[in-house]
């Protein structure tokens, strides 16, 4: 579900539902709980996403909408060189961090689905897919992008992994230097 086709009380309810989702869990949040907070009954919120999970779906789709934008403009922004362009990627998640308690919603989500077919495992795989191909996309030129870009990836996830679940505040700023040295010795072969 696009956020452009929201209806207000839609809006409101993956508002409140994305905040609840975020801070509490997917699964510590009801229904009853978003539409109380959302000013809504929960018949409403059945009409409008039709399921918890598809409210889970809509709460993951507009934060890899976010993200996805987020990580776009960056790259659109940086110098044409794959240090430059990777380290802009770094740089969104350093500003992402800064505004992400609980750590990136995503891994978040896989843990709570262990099904890998539950839909918000599917977007899981979409947006980490997603972001692997920006990363070798920012490798234009380098010999062996793919695996570079996997290095790449497992240094950013990480990062946020260790941020949130350990609370160490150089994680991702380690992890940005870490990523520059892959990319630079990468360059340099």
């Amino acid at each position: 579900m696009r956020s452009t086709t929201l209806t207000p009380g839609a809006r409101r309810i993956l508002d409140v539902a994305s905040a609840l989702f975020y801070e509490r869990g997917i699964h510590a949040v009801g229904v009853d709980t978003i539409a109380a907070e959302s000013g809504v009954t929960k018949r409403t919120l059945y009409d409008r996403f039709g399921s918890k999970d598809a409210l889970v779906v809509a709460y993951l789709a507009e934060r890899d909408r976010r993200w996805r934008d987020r990580v776009v403009a960056a790259l659109d922004g940086a110098p044409d060189d794959p240090v430059s362009r990777v380290d802009a990627v770094f740089a969104v998640l350093a500003a992402g961090t800064a505004e992400s308690s609980r750590g990136c919603s995503f891994i978040n989500a896989a843990a709570e689905f262990p099904d890998p077919d539950h839909p918000a495992r599917t977007l899981v795989r979409e947006e980490k897919q997603w972001l692997r191909e920006r990363l070798v996309e920012a490798l234009a030129g380098v010999a062996d992008a793919e695996r570079v870009a996997t290095t790449l990836l497992l240094l950013h996830e990480g990062a946020f992994v260790v941020l949130s679940a350990a609370q160490d505040p150089d994680a991702v700023p380690a992890a940005r230097s870490a990523a520059r040295a892959v990319v630079q010795d990468a360059v340099g072969r």
